[in-house]
């Protein structure tokens, strides 16, 4: 299988993570001396097939989750500990929900069954409407309203674009991008990674007022994913543990977690609360 069809099969989830029975896990997490103390873990999706991408408001736990033969954008209520369906049926899945900067609308990836890949709003009704119409966004993540960052599917590769939503111009940052994107907490910069020459993925800081980037470090060999937990640490999960790190820190990714008495493997996707009390991941239960 060519790369391209590779980079489909990860955002549709019809086969490469259709396989994986990948559920969405939600934590309470409080800083301590080892770092992060992990607290209270539970499966909030529950559900025998697809269940990733995870995405906090300050009241929901957004994911993208399996409901019949199609995944739909869902949201978990962290007051109400209630779980719903925010999209009306649509032709096709939903993958990589947000919820806009002004808190307005909902985003969402949608692939049709007819192939095509676009990045769509969802208003609170479930109304969906074509967001960028041009771009097969993969991953993104929104710098403020009018500016997204995102993972874009060109020929073999994922190349890193910056939209501009009100003129709807594009300019490609990068070649060979890799999937996790995100608006560092407190600062005016995003981070991205880029694979290297020996194939493993980099994470980079780039400053949306020079336009420059800057090398942080690089992920563990195997890992795509990790999370900021504020403005100077990262989280990621290998297996079944959890790893920091710190800007200021000794350079290194250091294990604070083991989990495996959770029964869960090969954790991949992380998410933090905007007030840094809660921590979503998603990983496989172990039967």
């Amino acid at each position: 299988m060519g790369k391209l069809g590779t980079f489909l099969l990860l955002i549709s989830g019809f086969s490469l993570f259709g396989q994986s029975n990948t559920d969405v896990f939600l934590l309470d997490i409080e800083n301590s001396e080892n770092g992060l103390e992990v607290l209270n873990i539970r499966n909030v999706s529950n559900n025998p097939n697809y269940d990733s991408q995870p995405w906090f408001t300050s009241d929901l736990l957004l994911y993208s989750g399996t409901e019949g033969n199609q995944t739909e954008i869902k949201a978990f209520d962290l007051k109400t500990n209630v779980l719903n369906r925010v999209n009306n049926p649509t032709p096709g899945g939903e993958y990589s929900p947000q919820r806009t900067p002004d808190n307005r609308r909902y985003t969402a990836v949608r692939l049709d069954t007819t192939g095509l890949q676009r990045l769509y709003y969802y208003d609170d009704q479930g109304n969906s409407e074509l967001l960028i119409d041009n771009l097969q966004v993969a991953y993104y993540a929104f710098y403020d309203n009018t500016t997204i960052l995102a993972s874009v599917l060109s020929e073999n590769q994922l190349d890193l674009v910056l939209v501009d939503l009100k003129s709807m111009k594009s300019d490609t940052l990068l070649q060979n991008s890799g999937r996790a994107i995100h608006k560092i907490p407190g600062n005016s910069g995003m981070s991205y990674t880029s694979v290297n020459e020996e194939g493993n993925l980099e994470i980079f800081q780039l400053d949306l007022n020079s336009m420059q980037s800057f090398f942080i470090t690089q992920l563990p060999i195997g890992v795509q994913d990790y999370t900021w937990l504020d403005d100077s640490k990262m989280i990621l999960g290998s297996n079944d543990s959890l790893f920091l790190y710190d800007l200021f820190g000794n350079g290194e990714w250091k294990q604070i977690a083991d989990l495996s008495t959770y029964r869960i493997k090969n954790i991949t996707r992380l998410a933090v609360s905007p007030n840094g009390k809660k921590l979503a991941i998603v990983a496989e239960p172990i039967e």
